[in-house]
């Protein structure tokens, strides 16, 4: 199968879909590698470095698109990339079609088969290749929220750890996922006091069970969001419901109750948000201020650390994309049933239920 690594054009991101090593294995399995040049530069790779691995450079996004069967990505398709797009074509990247009807129309007039990363699912419910950009994503979380909690970035001038004679500051996670729980280590790492809210008790008795003493656990709900808003100094969303939109656990009216200046990091903008007054931003302009509190909200948080981000993409990516590659994508979905809940759309139709409801659209079915 001839694969296409284009270069990422979403604002500020640098990741790349494939790492040398990665196009080598492509290339051992009897595969033929098209990479954009310069994709490889932002997370540390050049274009040497993938002809070495086996790679042919194309010179522009045209030509990989062109002459790929597969194209791997790691953020969904751009407006000026639609057009490069063919029926029957395979595209394998984070769609995230909940938290766009744009875009969602246009795959499917596109009639790609798409295939989305943060929708493969394994029989025991895990999302293998979401987990890795939820841990970055999650841990980043943190050091964002720390960061514009500064005075001078527009937030209340407050230290996470606190010093002796002086109060922590408090973090409430809501979503006990694999975002949730990174997030929660690394904030409880820093001195804070943690509150992690979720709906699932046996997650939140493994909470228990792993995390110090400054992390503590509560059962997530309408009355318990509202209870606690008022003292977080930074809250984090990190809800997720697989290719579904996220719930709207705080609402604009539910600002009020927060302390001035405090601030939201809404990890869950991808899928729409866990917050009323959540909209996507960008590394360039990341935050804006409702009701005198910080939102954070970049659609693409692991694209600022591109080389960590780039290579723990890959580790989890190259086995499914070698399966895709190796039978066709229509076989592997048949072998794998992980890879079969990665589909996503087939010839112009919507093949996962939770897209089809996101947007109240017909559910289609694809020919085994």
């Amino acid at each position: 199968m001839r694969v296409g690594i284009p270069k990422e054009i979403k604002s500020d991101e640098s990741r790349v879909a494939i790492v040398p090593a990665g196009v080598h294995q492509f290339v051992v399995a009897g595969h033929e590698v098209i990479v954009e040049a310069g994709a490889g530069e932002g997370s540390g790779y050049s274009d040497d470095s993938y002809r070495e691995a086996g790679a042919v450079i194309a010179p522009n996004p045209a030509e990989v698109y062109r002459r790929a069967e597969m194209v791997l990505k790691v953020k969904e398709p751009q407006r000026s990339e639609y057009p490069l797009l063919r029926p029957g074509q395979i595209v394998f990247t984070y769609f995230h079609f909940a938290a766009s009807r744009e875009l969602t129309e246009e795959m499917m007039k596109s009639r790609i088969v798409a295939i989305a990363y943060e929708t493969v699912q394994t029989d025991d419910g895990e999302l293998p290749l979401l987990i890795p950009m939820s841990e970055v994503a999650g841990r980043m979380a943190v050091q964002q929220g720390a960061k514009y909690l500064e005075r001078r970035m527009g937030g209340r001038g407050i230290l996470l750890a606190g010093v002796p004679g002086v109060p922590r500051a408090n973090v409430l996670i809501l979503g006990g996922g694999v975002v949730g729980m990174n997030a929660a280590i690394i904030a409880a790492g820093m001195g804070a006091d943690v509150y992690v809210l979720d709906t699932n008790l046996r997650r939140l008795r493994y909470f228990d069970e792993i995390m110090p003493r400054n992390v503590k656990t509560i059962m997530s709900n309408h009355y318990n969001i509202r209870a606690l808003l008022p003292h977080a100094d930074l809250v984090i969303g990190s809800v997720l419901i697989p290719g579904a939109k996220a719930p709207k656990l705080i609402t604009r009216d539910m600002l009020r109750l927060m302390k001035p200046r405090s601030v939201i990091v809404d990890v869950a903008i991808d899928q729409g948000g866990c917050v009323e007054t959540s909209h996507p931003t960008t590394h360039e302009n990341p935050v804006y201020t409702v009701d005198g509190i910080l939102h954070y909200a970049v659609t693409n948080m692991p694209g600022t650390v591109p080389h960590t981000s780039t290579v723990a993409l890959t580790n989890s990516t190259l086995p499914y994309a070698l399966k895709v590659a190796a039978h066709g994508w229509r076989e592997a979905a048949r072998k794998d049933s992980a890879l079969r809940r990665g589909l996503n759309m087939v010839d112009g139709h919507i093949v996962h239920p939770a897209v089809a409801e996101a947007f109240d659209l017909p559910l289609g079915e694809w020919e085994a």
